[in-house]
């Protein structure tokens, strides 16, 4: 399943970077990509999995910047 979400409160590419590299690592994930310039995040994972790696990321992103949220 691939799905994209808006962030709010993205406001540096570098966390961008850190937080599309982390969420790639999550189990289930097969590709993910953050764009620092649309604001948004697109995660593709396996369909079964999809709700607890959607949780794991939304985690990531926290660990990287606390103000940064996706819109579910």
């Amino acid at each position: 399943m691939k799905k994209k979400f808006k962030m709010q409160n993205l406001d540096c590419a570098h966390c961008a970077e850190k937080m599309e590299a982390a969420i790639k690592k999550l189990d289930g994930v097969n590709d993910a990509s953050v764009s620092f310039f649309a604001e948004k995040v697109m995660i593709d994972a396996e369909d079964d999995k999809f709700e607890a790696v959607l949780k794991q990321a939304v985690e990531c992103v926290h660990k990287v910047n606390p103000d940064t949220d996706i819109v579910l």
